[in-house]
C-alpha cells in the first residue's frame, strides 16, 4: 500500500502540470495563458533534477558493481532534462515526455533491483501517466 503521505505529496506535485495543461487548453488561469507551455518546461525540469535525487539516494542502498550503476543511472534524468530542453518548447516538451518515460524505466529497474520501496511502481505509475497525459496535452493543444 503506498503511504497516505506519499500519496497525497506525489499528488500535490501534479498540479502544475495539470494546471498548465488546463491552461494550454482553455487560456485558464489567466496568469499562465500563453506561458503555460514554458512554465510546464521548467517545472519538468525541476521534477527530474528532483527524481534525479530521489533515484540517487536508492542507489546508497546498493554495494558494488550495482551500487556504480545505480549512481550513474540516477543522474541520468537530470542530465537529459538539462541538455534536451534548452531549445524551443515544441522540442523541450516531447524531449521531456521522453525523460519522463525513461524516469519509469529507471524506477523500475531501481525498483526490480531491491532498491525502492514495495509501492514505489504503484506510486509512480499513476504520477508518470499524469505527468506525461500534460505534457501531451500542452504539446497538441
Amino acid at each position: 500500500m503506498i503511504p497516505r503521505s506519499a500519496l497525497i505529496l506525489g499528488l500535490a506535485g501534479l498540479i502544475p502540470f495539470v494546471a498548465c495543461a488546463v491552461a494550454a487548453l482553455t487560456g485558464w488561469p489567466q496568469a499562465l495563458a500563453g506561458r503555460a507551455d514554458l512554465v510546464m518546461v521548467h517545472y519538468g525540469l525541476t521534477i527530474l533534477a528532483f527524481m534525479s535525487g530521489v533515484l540517487w539516494g536508492f542507489a546508497t542502498r546498493a554495494t558494488g558493481r550495482q551500487a556504480v550503476l545505480g549512481y550513474a543511472a540516477s543522474v541520468m534524468p537530470a542530465l537529459w532534462a538539462f541538455f534536451t530542453t534548452m531549445g524551443p518548447t515544441g522540442t523541450a516538451l516531447p524531449s521531456l515526455m521522453a525523460g519522463f518515460a525513461g524516469l519509469l524505466a529507471l524506477d523500475w529497474a531501481f525498483w526490480r533491483a531491491g532498491l525502492a520501496p514495495d509501492w514505489w511502481m504503484r506510486l509512480r505509475l499513476l504520477l508518470s501517466a499524469g505527468v506525461l497525459a500534460s505534457l501531451a496535452v500542452a504539446l497538441y493543444a
